[in-house]
């Protein structure tokens, strides 16, 4: 059921990225405010002359336009279509082709009524789940619902959306109700408990759960304010020129500035909402309060007070709210009152610093495959600090690694780009120079200009000996582009899916207060201003990466890349740049094709892609029994069905990885990130696509050639 909801959400997922980044709680910059008519007035109206003057593909603000903006705003709101009725449909109907007229008037008037209306339905529906919830279900009934929510019609009446509301917390109780029977009949079988709980007390239990998740989803969402509402009617617009094109709110401005550095400055904590408190979920290994000792994963935070200052009563307060307080600038104090997870009360006094987020930044391992050493680097993201120049960035760190993996005499790396969606394409351009002499590496194009050709410029080459890549579906954008030219030059091998996601746009943040005077934070556009093309002429949009050598993986058959989101651009093609090859290798296509007939032979490869196609078949089961017995009798079913796959996740491949020398002391020291290694190394011990990798490069010959001599 969760992977289905999640299915759906990730087509709406440019809309509701406010939401979804507010849900996770884990900064905040910005306190409740009221509706300001005359700022959204202005950000309708720059937004509107950025979109249509800079876009890269600008579309007519139209008819056709309105009626997707109206379509879209509707079901970012209510995607499961239970809080509007179908006669609120029907009265906002009448600005289904006004919208248009709306926005170049920058007249709010669709938006002030929708949001009105849903406001009035979200205060409906507390009482709705709560009504629900208080009747037992009737578990013996045969029934179904069908979760393709986008086949929905809205509740014609107040009785059908009760109807509604019941039969999509019947589902949620439903499965609730069989976790808990299932783990009770696992602890009586281990002896762990005397005897089952009756199903009447668990059925109760299941639906007390249930009110319990939708309490805190509803305190959640209250603390939402118009900003962010607002934020979500934007993103609508912005959606309908690409899904790339956002807007950001000036607090969601500074997460994404934080997610592009890697690096945040505060106490070092992961927060979230418990209730009425903050409570710490998580510390940061190396962070300010993981190095003091003194707070504690489940502390609850009571009070905040500055250096000296007079504490501030944080309990009741919203999450973004409460964080505001506590974060701050590098060597200032902050003292927290906090409730200890033993009882006592206690004020930890914590000096704020510069807190890394390591999973951010690349790391490496090395491995001995048919007795010789190989590297194995993991690039995250391509990051890199906007506001510091001489701050770490993935290239940088790039070539400190490789250094460092050639102090272990490695003798081929491996690079690992799966995930990797992207980020700085300067860190692309120059983690391309570090394995050739120097060149184009990519080609970008404004509307209606000849192409940009980006060089490497530097003739040193950090790494000349064999290079394989491995991508998946989610490697996007400067992954793209880095494997891109890896695979023009004929430098790399590239590896994995069958191609990458297919993101061929640039962005650029356009900070709106740089082109409005005005005293209040507007935030910023992310806006689609320019394409990508491979030095070989051809883009990467929505075609991505074709791998040189594709392995089925759990991705394969699911909708996932830029060609299954909402308003993608065009793949096109352009003259290609002035490059030579390296044609680095003597034996490429021999080793391209051994690989090939150890997939084809693999029966490891050929169960994962049976997996691949029954995960779609589940996917796309879109109905669920509510009956008890019939929903048992279909999960024991898949589970019997999955047992036939049982070996991915068992498989090993034998291999040893160990940290390079450099690491071992800070591993003897900080426990968290010896964790860290650990599971990774672990991981990599079980991943049959590093294991295919590094059979390639153990393969691979280099040619005597230029490209040997200029190290």
């Amino acid at each position: 059921m969760k992977s289905k909801l999640i299915e759906f959400m990730k087509r709406r997922y440019k809309i509701i990225l406010p939401l979804i980044i507010l849900v996770t709680v884990l900064f905040g910059f910005q306190k409740v405010n009221e509706p300001d008519p005359e700022k959204d007035k202005i950000l309708i109206g720059l937004i509107r002359y950025a979109l249509t003057k800079g876009h890269y593909e600008p579309h007519q603000i139209n008819d056709d336009f309105s009626e997707h903006v109206f379509e879209e705003f509707i079901a970012a709101l209510d995607p499961y279509k239970r809080f509007f009725l179908q006669s609120d449909i029907d009265e906002f109907s009448k600005y289904k082709l006004l919208i248009d007229d709306q926005i170049k008037s920058e007249d709010l008037t669709f938006y002030k009524e929708v949001y009105a209306r849903f406001q009035v339905r979200l205060n409906e529906a507390k009482t709705y789940y709560k009504e629900v919830l208080e009747t037992p279900f009737d578990f013996e009934k045969d029934e179904t619902y069908n979760v393709d929510y986008d086949e929905k019609d809205f509740p014609k009446n107040h009785a059908e959306l009760l109807y509604n509301w019941r039969k999509q917390l019947k589902v949620s109780a439903l499965s609730r109700l069989h976790d808990k029977i299932e783990i009770e009949k696992a602890q009586v079988e281990k002896g762990t408990l005397n005897a089952e709980t009756p199903f009447v007390v668990l059925e109760k239990e299941a639906r007390k759960s249930t009110e319990k998740s939708l309490d805190e989803l509803f305190d959640l969402m209250a603390d939402l304010d118009d900003n962010d509402w607002f934020s979500v009617f934007i993103n609508t617009i912005t959606l309908q020129f690409d899904p790339h094109t956002n807007y950001f709110a000036p607090k969601d401005k500074k997460r994404f500035d934080i997610s592009m550095a890697g690096k945040l400055e505060g106490i070092g904590a992961r927060l979230r909402k418990k209730e009425d408190f903050t409570t710490v979920d998580e510390l940061i290994s190396g962070g300010p309060a993981w190095m003091g000792g003194e707070l504690e994963v489940g502390d609850a935070i009571l009070k905040v007070a500055q250096g000296d200052g007079e504490p501030v009563d944080i309990v009741g307060m919203r999450i973004d709210d409460a964080i505001e307080y506590i974060k701050g600038k590098k060597g200032t104090e902050v003292r927290l009152t906090v409730l200890k997870i033993d009882g006592s009360v206690k004020v930890i006094s914590i000096v704020r610093d510069i807190v890394e987020l390591e999973e951010t930044f690349a790391k490496s391992s090395v491995v001995e495959f048919d007795e010789r050493k190989f590297g194995v680097i993991n690039l995250p993201k391509f990051y890199i600090d906007f506001n510091e120049a001489n701050y770490r960035n993935s290239a940088t760190d790039m070539e400190q690694e490789i250094n460092r993996l050639k102090e272990e005499n490695v003798e081929g790396l491996l690079i690992d780009l799966r995930n990797n969606g992207g980020g700085s394409l300067k860190t692309a351009i120059e983690i391309a120079g570090l394995f050739i002499d120097n060149g184009p590496v990519v080609q970008v194009k404004y509307r209606g200009e000849k192409p940009n050709v980006k060089s490497d410029r530097n003739k040193k080459i950090q790494w000349n000996g064999p290079l394989v890549i491995l991508v998946n579906e989610l490697s996007a954008s400067a992954s793209e582009i880095f494997a891109a030219a890896m695979q023009d030059y004929n430098r790399a091998v590239i590896i994995g899916s069958k191609q990458s996601f297919g993101k061929g746009t640039v962005q650029n943040v356009l900070p709106l207060n740089n082109y409005f005077n005005y005293d209040k934070d507007l935030g910023a556009l992310k806006m689609t201003i320019q394409k990508f093309y491979r030095i070989n002429g051809g883009s990467t949009q929505l075609k991505g990466v074709v791998s040189d050598v594709a392995m089925p993986d759990r991705y394969t058959y699911l909708d996932i890349g830029e060609r299954d989101e909402e308003n993608p651009l065009a793949w096109d093609k352009i003259d290609p740049a002035n490059y030579t090859p390296t044609n680095s290798y003597l034996n490429f296509t021999e080793a391209v094709n051994n690989s090939k007939k150890r997939i084809a032979i693999n029966p490891q490869f050929k169960l994962i892609d049976d997996n691949a196609r029954w995960l779609k078949e589940g996917r796309n089961n879109k109905v669920v029994n509510l009956n008890y017995r019939a929903y048992k009798a279909e999960i024991d079913q898949r589970k019997e069905d999955a047992k036939a796959f049982e070996a991915i996740s068992k498989y090993e491949n034998h291999l040893v990885f160990n940290s390079p020398k450099y690491e071992l002391p800070k591993i003897e020291q900080d426990s968290v990130f010896a964790k860290k290694r650990s599971t990774w190394h672990k991981n990599l011990s079980k991943d049959i696509y590093i294991e295919e990798g590094l059979a390639i490069l153990s393969e691979l010959k280099m040619k005597k050639s230029t490209l040997l001599v200029k190290n």
